[in-house]
């Protein structure tokens, strides 16, 4: 059994959490909107770019929030026996270290993909660490989805990992297929936004679970509210 002046600490280590990654995402709405031209969000903190600082800025909050709700959630596991292959809060760790990664190594200008002439050892690490990034929170979103005691959150978690999922990877098609590059462009930054305000919304919601469940441990029934 957790007990309450702990339940308490991991309930004000969820809303830190969360009000860290909302304003992650302020900053990166704000970097977005000062820039006239179509782009993708990563192209936001390359190199040369006037919003390199103010996104990498936003990407160490993220990091720092995400690790503070994973915290919050360590007793959490997901129902099915593929999703429970790890834990939400390693799953969400594991994403936050890859967007960790990417904000240390910012892709070249115009944020080029990694193949033929564009290569660069720097854009191939970016790019593996943001699709990790990307793939890992999609997961963690689903195993919330899977989790007990949050039924409230499930179904809306479910539809919100399959979208972040599925926009993205249209998105990284259209990029990988050079076509249309403002679309593709401007899924990245729904499915991004989807994604992180996904985690606001749950830090806020986990830290209420903390302090309204005091009975609650990792043995959670299946069928709580």
């Amino acid at each position: 059994m957790v007990d309450s002046p702990q339940r308490h600490r991991d309930a004000a280590l969820a809303v830190i959490g969360a009000l860290l990654v909302a304003a992650a995402l302020v900053l990166i709405w704000l970097a977005r909107v000062s820039v006239p031209r179509e782009l993708y969000v990563s192209e936001l903190g390359a190199l040369g770019e006037p919003t390199a600082e103010q996104f990498r800025f936003a990407l160490l909050l993220l990091v720092a929030g995400g690790l503070l709700v994973a915290w919050s959630m360590r007793d959490l596991r997901s129902r099915p026996a593929l999703l429970r292959r790890g834990t939400p809060a390693l799953t969400l760790v594991l994403a936050c270290s890859a967007f960790f990664v990417a904000a240390q190594v910012p892709c070249t200008p115009a944020c080029p993909l990694p193949l033929g002439d564009t290569f660069t050892v720097q854009d191939l690490v970016h790019t593996l660490a943001a699709v990790i990034a990307f793939g890992a929170a999609c997961w963690a979103m689903l195993q919330v989805a899977f989790a007990p005691g949050h039924r409230a959150l499930s179904g809306i978690t479910l539809l919100m990992a399959l979208a972040v999922g599925v926009v993205a990877a249209m998105g990284g098609l259209l990029s990988l297929a050079r076509w249309n590059a403002v679309f593709g462009s401007r899924l990245e930054l729904v499915a991004t936004t989807i994604g992180i305000g996904w985690l606001v919304v749950f830090g806020i919601v986990r830290a209420a679970r903390l302090l309204t469940r005091p009975a609650l441990t990792a043995a959670a029934a299946p069928d709580a509210a």
